[in-house]
């Protein structure tokens, strides 16, 4: 048994560094965009977002830019927006075509884009969202616009999705914060020829993308608009209107004092003229199929930490399955072997008596000692007899005592079904998003994909939702299947568009892209009412009444067993905590690169799939051994009530993973508002019931299996 374990853990190493190493690869489009010569490349702006609030806006919403003007680039009118997936539509993406025109090939050094009069509330809000370190994306043949970079040893470039919208400095003569607006935007298009037909024939495509900002004053500019030495600025656009001491005096006619800044609006105006550059350089080092690895290469550094986690997992997997081979060779294979031909209250009973009697002749034994030797020796076989005695009690006490009540129908079964049936939705779900992952198919490239497909799968996945509810369903012998199905399709899917709809008024009440349309909503209150409920209710017709229950090896008795007084750490919610910090230990060095990737470095894309998936595994098979223990150990004190705490426990790392996102917050980030910080934890919470309902599913099943297995296996009336 030890060498298949050793075998097995070989494997499963083997197994996950052929995983690890699928880290970059992906598939980036199904079709390639070529450009000739002098063809117009349409340029699509975005949204704006921060790593410091959870806010996004739409780039055209923002009240100081130059709005659409509704002339035709590249064939399609400015300010039409471009259609979206469901996954764009719920990041907040806000896709529209723009004014600048790009021609393949055709450089322009400067170009006047508009002069827009921009009133104080507008200033004012470019002020806060430069405060806020706002960035603006804007795309290119569905390449974001980049921020360049180089590492420390300049050995190698990488990009950060994004630009900034303008930078804050301390004046020296006053001291307080000014605000100046990137103004002038330098684009810079890398091509290279395309493969084969295509590129002999001068066809190009488009391998980079990145975006310079300056900031240039309004003064000193030639009759087009742009500046007159575009290279050497020595101003830039500072974003302030003087204050109106005429308006101000008549507010203050008393006072020697006026203030330096007017917040009333005057109808006074700053006017910011907007430019930008356009250069084509050839780059043959970047492959069209591999262009998108800029944006991953500043994740190269951090591979040795990531290998730490998968060691870290595997370590503690491999001592959990050391623990469950010791319970299942040493324990419960021995405490097999009596039952066989024993009953087990009668084999109780008649020891107690046994030792009893033996312990009622013990002292006049002793009394006799002046025989010396025979005496002794009696002593010593009533001692061996009541050893063995000891030994066979032990073997017929503690969880092959609950043969009679350890498949009693759990309290509130009605609700333990759907929940199973949920979880294993997700389980189905998050499979199958890793794999296509780690396959290629979801990527960056894929704009939205991975929300996209996740809800597909999703809805998809109703039908075995209702599969597995409806047969725990029969299972604890409930009738009402309809009722059940129900609960299944509409109690967790439920809870979630409530809670997003909720969170989603919040948003609306600050004009954020982020914000779903009502006609997005409709949609999802569709997929769920009119595609999932009917899968679940077909699921669990099929798993009602198409399937057997599952069987039980032992008959439940008609009286409930008395439960003896448990030990601190198998009382519920102890047992919960320590359970779950196991799980947690596994995967907690992981979820800082998910955690900096969704909350900090917004710009960052995280691509490293192969190791998540690794950890993954590692970690469904540390919820698997730790619920096998916790149950283990429950049942030998003579505790039946596992079935909730199985799947407690199988979720209790989600505590820890909450807490973690809130040490997190306070720790890491810097988000201010009260509506981003609202957003942050009830998404993180929403987050961790998720994943504490897919992980309760998995340590539920295992502990049923595990549970099953053992009296299954022994023979008792």
């Amino acid at each position: 048994m030890h060498a298949d374990f050793r075998m097995a853990f070989l494997r499963l190493l083997a197994v996950t560094s052929a995983i690890s190493y699928c880290t970059a690869f992906y598939v980036p489009s199904y079709s390639i965009k070529t450009y000739e010569d002098d063809e117009a490349i349409p340029l699509h702006v975005n949204k704006v977002y921060s790593d410091n609030t959870q806010i996004q806006y739409a780039y055209y919403d923002l009240p100081f830019v130059c709005p659409p003007t509704g002339k035709k680039h590249a064939g399609i009118a400015s300010g039409r927006s471009v259609s979206l997936n469901l996954g764009e539509v719920l990041r907040g993406d806000r896709i529209m075509t723009s004014d600048y025109d790009l021609v393949m090939g055709q450089d322009q050094e400067c170009r006047h884009l508009c002069s827009h009069e921009t009133d104080r509330a507008g200033i004012k809000r470019a002020q806060k969202l430069i405060e806020d370190g706002y960035v603006a994306e804007w795309i290119v043949d569905n390449l974001p616009g980049a921020t360049s970079f180089v590492t420390v040893d300049r050995s190698q470039k990488y990009y950060a999705a994004g630009f900034k919208m303008g930078y804050k400095d301390i004046s020296s003569t006053t001291g307080k914060p000014r605000y100046f607006l990137n103004n002038h935007l330098t684009l810079v298009i890398r091509w290279r020829r395309a493969p084969g037909r295509a590129g002999d024939r001068g066809a190009k495509v488009i391998v980079g993308f990145e975006v310079y900002t300056k900031s240039v004053a309004a003064e000193d500019r030639s009759t087009t608009g742009c500046p007159k030495d575009i290279h050497n600025v020595n101003q830039g656009m500072e974003l302030f209107i003087s204050a109106n001491n005429t308006n101000f005096a008549s507010k203050y006619p008393h006072s020697s004092y006026l203030p330096e800044q007017d917040d009333a609006d005057d109808g006074s105006t700053l006017t910011i003229p907007y430019s930008y550059s356009v250069y084509f350089r050839e780059d043959t080092r970047v492959e069209w199929a591999n262009r998108w690895d800029m944006y991953f290469n500043n994740q190269e550094e951090s591979t040795s930490i990531h290998w730490l986690a998968i060691v870290n997992s595997l370590v503690i997997a491999g001592l959990l399955t050391t623990v469950v081979v010791m319970i299942w060779n040493r324990t419960v294979h021995a405490d097999q072997k009596p039952l066989r031909d024993v009953p087990l209250e009668e084999g109780k009973n008649t020891l107690r008596r046994k030792k009893i009697r033996s312990g009622a002749r013990s002292p006049r034994l002793v009394e006799k000692s002046s025989g010396g030797l025979l005496e002794q020796t009696g002593i010593l076989d009533n001692e061996d007899n009541d050893s063995s005695d000891d030994e066979l009690l032990e073997d017929i006490t503690g969880w092959k005592l609950l043969h009679a009540d350890v498949f009693r129908t759990p309290a509130y079964a009605g609700l333990l079904a759907p929940l199973i049936g949920s979880g294993m939705q997700l389980v189905f779900m998050t499979t199958a998003l890793l794999v296509l992952s780690c396959i290629g198919i979801l990527n960056p490239s894929f704009r939205g994909g991975f929300v996209s497909v996740g809800m597909g799968l999703f809805v998809f996945a109703g039908i075995f939702s209702g599969y597995y509810s409806g047969r725990a369903y029969k299972t604890f012998g409930g009738l009402n299947w309809r009722k059940n199905t129900l609960m299944t399709a509409l109690l967790f899917p439920g809870l979630l568009f409530c809670t997003i709809f909720v969170l989603n008024l919040f948003v609306w009440a600050q004009a954020s892209s982020t914000a779903l349309p009502f006609g997005t909503l409709l949609g999802l209150a569709a997929l769920w009412l009119l595609i999932q409920l009917p899968l679940v209710y077909v699921g669990s017709w099929v798993g009602y009444h198409r399937s057997q229950p599952w069987e039980h090896p032992t008959r439940t008795s008609s009286i409930p067993r008395q439960i003896p007084a448990q030990s601190w750490y198998t009382k519920s919610i102890w047992a919960v905590l320590l359970a779950g910090l196991v799980p947690f230990a596994v995967i907690f060095i992981e979820l800082l690169f998910v955690f900096r990737s969704l909350w900090q470095d917004k710009s960052d894309y995280y691509y490293v799939f192969g190791f998540l998936t690794v950890v993954s595994m590692v970690l469904i098979v540390t919820i698997v051994e730790v619920t096998i223990v916790a149950t283990y150990v429950q049942l030998c004190a003579e505790n039946y009530h596992w079935w909730w705490q199985s799947f407690f426990i199988g979720g209790g790392s989600a505590i820890w993973v909450f807490l973690y996102c809130a040490w997190y917050y306070f720790m890491k980030l810097n988000i201010s508002g009260f509506i981003s910080g609202m957003l942050f934890f009830s998404y993180s919470l929403l987050a961790c019931g998720v994943y504490g309902l897919l992980t309760g599913t998995v340590g539920f099943l295992a502990a049923y299996a595990f549970v099953r297995r053992i009296y299954g296996s022994i023979k008792a009336d």
